[in-house]
């Protein structure tokens, strides 16, 4: 039944002009850098920060994920972890997950932009969703990447949340 209304509800946002406002949930998970459960009206959200993609924490246990990924986790559990946010939804993200792609807000502060200020997370690569201003994102990353801060500290050996999938992807297939 919940997930039922989990799909309305979503299917409700996705009629909303974007950005829709999904309204305040409660963190209840995080995943990773940018990948969070909320729950609240009766309803459990997915979500995915729009505009942001955080270092990739191992798919397997017996792998390592990439440098700066548990800081990531870290940093959002201490931001938004039980706490009351806001979510801005996006529409959806692509098959198999269909995650709500949210702008999360606390008190006012965007989390998406924390992230990236922090250097904990890049803008991501992937056309932004209708409605989202990446603009200051690509600002602060400027901004994070001239300071090294985070994940630009580590120069030419840094790798990006994409290529760090699709280099491990590619392991994953040959097995």
């Amino acid at each position: 039944m919940k997930k039922i209304n989990t799909m309305l509800l979503i299917l409700a946002l996705l009629t909303l002009p974007i950005p829709s406002v999904a309204g305040q949930f409660t963190v209840t998970k995080v995943y990773d850098g940018d990948t969070i459960k909320a729950q609240g009206h009766d309803i459990i959200l997915y979500v995915l920060l729009a505009g942001i993609d955080a270092p990739e924490i191992a798919f397997r246990k017996q792998q390592q994920g990439q440098p700066y990924a548990r800081k990531a986790k870290r940093y959002l559990e201490k931001l938004i972890l039980n706490k009351m946010v806001d979510i801005k939804g996006y529409g959806l993200g692509p098959y198999p997950y269909n995650h709500l792609i949210g702008e999360i807000s606390v008190n006012g502060k965007t989390i998406n932009m924390a992230m990236i200020k922090k250097g904990l997370a890049e803008v991501c690569h992937e056309r932004p969703p209708d409605g989202l201003n990446i603009a200051p994102y690509r600002e602060a990353e400027r901004e994070a990447m001239a300071a090294k801060r985070g994940m630009w500290s580590l120069g030419d050996t840094y790798i990006s949340p994409r290529q760090w999938r699709s280099m491990h992807k590619a392991k994953h297939d040959l097995r």
